[in-house]
């Protein structure tokens, strides 16, 4: 028992320190993680003539969805990262009428979507780095509730979609590395607008919902 404690412990050491001394030129690896994403939706819309404009606010609490996928790594002191990843996004709103919170007031929007960010980044130091670069992401699939959302609010057929299904942005953030395992925070923002709204087939006011923005916290772990 004792030989085979001294033998586990021997392969403990050899491997941090190999995985100390790893340091290649070229990286590829595993991530996932979590997204706290929102959707800035603060404008007011006026059904028609008739009706009092809605103000759509957003709510404080972001939505937690998952990310995760792979990531390929060029160069060391001077570096391009690009990745491809699944990730659920999403935003919760509150509804007020004329100031007034609505009693059915809230609106949820989930959806998955598939990314490709390019990052460019330098290491400042051995374990710490430094990226921003832009992001493509392609919608996959949404939760179906939207529409619904709207409907049950204003009482009509809102025709509410989403927008786009190829959207644009940014990732900027900070990493850390130790050895194969790799420590990335991030902030991510969008160019794209995502969701209109068509009351009544007449576009009163088509832009709900303008663009999404999250925090994303992710672990990764280098097979080459």
């Amino acid at each position: 028992m004792k030989n085979i404690m001294i033998a586990l412990c021997a392969m403990m050491i050899v491997s941090y320190s190999a995985s100390a001394q790893y340091d290649p030129a070229f990286r590829f690896g595993i991530k996932a993680g979590a997204n706290l994403s929102n959707i800035n939706g603060s404008n007011d819309l006026s059904l028609n003539s008739t009706q009092s404009a809605f103000s759509f606010k957003d709510n404080d609490n972001r939505s937690l969805g998952f990310v995760g996928g792979v990531f390929f790594r060029f160069g060391k002191t001077f570096y391009i990262q690009p990745e491809l990843l699944l990730s659920q996004k999403g935003g919760r709103f509150n509804v007020y009428e004329d100031g007034v919170q609505n009693s059915d007031g809230k609106v949820d929007v989930r959806f998955s979507n598939f990314d490709v960010p390019v990052l460019f980044g330098v290491r400042v130091a051995k374990f710490f780095r430094i990226n921003v670069g832009p992001m493509a992401s392609y919608r996959l699939t949404s939760n179906g509730k939207l529409g619904d959302s709207f409907d049950v609010i204003t009482g009509s057929n809102s025709g509410a979609e989403f927008k786009n299904r190829i959207a644009y942005g940014y990732q900027a953030g900070v990493g850390f590395d130790f050895g194969r395992l790799a420590l990335d925070v991030r902030y991510e923002g969008n160019f794209t607008e995502l969701v209109d709204v068509n009351f009544n087939n007449a576009t009163t006011a088509s832009q709900f919902g303008k663009k999404g923005n999250l925090f994303q916290a992710t672990l990764g772990f280098s097979i080459l």
